[in-house]
């Protein structure tokens, strides 16, 4: 393995990651900002309001993008596994 392999494995996980990530990332900052708006303009600063919205959306989101985000994974695994075969 040359440093240029590594380098290159280490960039496609790093990029793996960032993909898989973003959906739950994106859907609960939208919905914290919402939530935000909606505190600073009711005035009620109460946690579980921002809690457990985020939680529901984070679950939904996992549920809508979970399979994509299995596939993604699964894929980045079988290029390492088929790396290792070639060396």
């Amino acid at each position: 393995m040359t440093q240029s392999d590594a380098i290159t494995i280490l960039q496609e996980g790093i990029m793996t990651v960032i993909m898989v990530s973003m959906p739950v990332l994106g859907v609960s900052m939208i919905v914290g900002l919402i939530i935000s708006i909606f505190q600073a303009t009711t005035q009620i600063n109460d946690q579980m309001l921002s809690f457990v919205p985020k939680i529901i959306a984070i679950f939904l989101t996992l549920i809508a993008f979970g399979p994509w985000m299995m596939n993604k994974l699964i894929d980045f695994v079988n290029k390492l596994f088929d790396y290792i075969n070639m060396v």
